[in-house]
């Protein structure tokens, strides 16, 4: 690990003000992933910039229905009330990921911004596309069984390890983004990019911007959301393919689905021809199969990651037989 300068920041505009004047400066809050790769030499910012003292904790109901801080832990919105009752999706995915001790130190924002798991991203002895541009993709002719099966590119397969990301795509969130000069609001499915032919970019956040919430619109899923995630251990696992579902139902024809995975591209992956086909229809397990068979449309595999090709349907399947409560 390289020396580094650390500033520790009162408020948001003197933290936007630092990030427009130290293009290399990085936000730290729980760190649980920055200093991992700070440690293992992947990356490297001169100058670290704490957000922890700012104003963003809170987790309250607005008109446009749940306001998120980026400063909020993990653990304190999977375990909140609000959360569990009115977007139980994004309590279990939240409560799905890491171990306790990661969640009780994550923010939403620094959950947001982590980083691939990709061995080869993580190897310094390694070519990685994502890690040094131009460099090659190990992970293409590699060991590739975590990698993606969506959107993938021929500079890299990696995908985004997040949990609660594959959620909040499926949640409709919105984030707002602030730099020294002006605010915007963007979709969640918006933030994070393919890899494509740029993938040392994991999303659009501009350098001299930072995260400061999360919006989640109302909506009338709570009684009918699953989020399943296979993973080669119960606890402290990356997935293999998770699958976020919501349903609003009138008896069992579904008015409204959204549906989203993990473990299977770049970015969260929501499967919106999926999602297109099961609306108006009856919860049935034929429709759930041929909303599974859609979703898979393009999918390519690697080799080591060719189970995936039966996983992914499979786990759709099933995430929708458990949120319609077939299963």
């Amino acid at each position: 690990m390289i020396n580094f300068d650390y500033i520790r920041m009162g408020s948001i505009s003197s933290a936007v003000k630092a990030l427009d004047k130290f293009p290399d400066a990085k936000i730290i809050a729980g760190g649980s992933n920055l200093i991992d790769l700070m440690k293992r030499n992947v990356m490297a910012p001169t100058k670290l910039i704490d957000i922890n003292p700012l104003p963003l904790k809170y987790i309250h109901t607005t008109k446009q229905g749940v306001q998120i801080g980026a400063l909020a832990l993990n653990s304190q919105a999977a375990d909140h009330e609000l959360i569990k009752t009115k977007y139980p999706l994004l309590s279990m995915a939240i409560n799905a990921g890491a171990s306790a001790q990661l969640r009780n130190m994550a923010t939403f924002g620094g959950n947001m911004m982590q980083r691939t798991r990709c061995s080869y991203f993580y190897d310094t002895t390694m070519p990685c596309n994502k890690r040094e541009p131009n460099s090659g993709c190990s992970a293409l002719t590699g060991i590739n069984r975590m990698h993606g099966i969506f959107g993938t590119s021929d500079v890299c397969i990696a995908v985004n390890p997040s949990d609660m990301n594959v959620a909040l795509v499926a949640l409709d969130a919105k984030v707002i983004l602030k730099s020294a000069k002006k605010e915007r609001t963007i979709a969640f499915a918006d933030f994070h990019k393919l890899a494509g032919d740029s993938p040392q970019l994991d999303n659009h956040l501009q350098k001299n911007e930072m995260i400061t919430d999360i919006i989640i619109p109302e909506n009338q899923f709570y009684n009918n959301s699953y989020y399943l995630k296979v993973r080669d251990r119960h606890s402290y696992a990356f997935a293999l393919i998770s699958v976020a579902a919501g349903l609003e139902m009138d008896g069992q024809n579904i008015k409204k689905v959204r549906l989203a995975m993990g473990g299977v591209a770049h970015k969260p992956w929501r499967l919106y021809d999926a999602e297109n086909f099961l609306q108006g229809k009856t919860a049935s397990l034929q429709n759930f199969e041929e909303a599974a068979k859609i979703a898979m449309k393009g999918a390519k595999s690697y080799g080591h990651n060719d189970f995936k090709l039966a996983l992914a349907p499979s786990s759709i399947v099933e995430a929708l037989l458990k949120a319609s409560h077939l299963s």
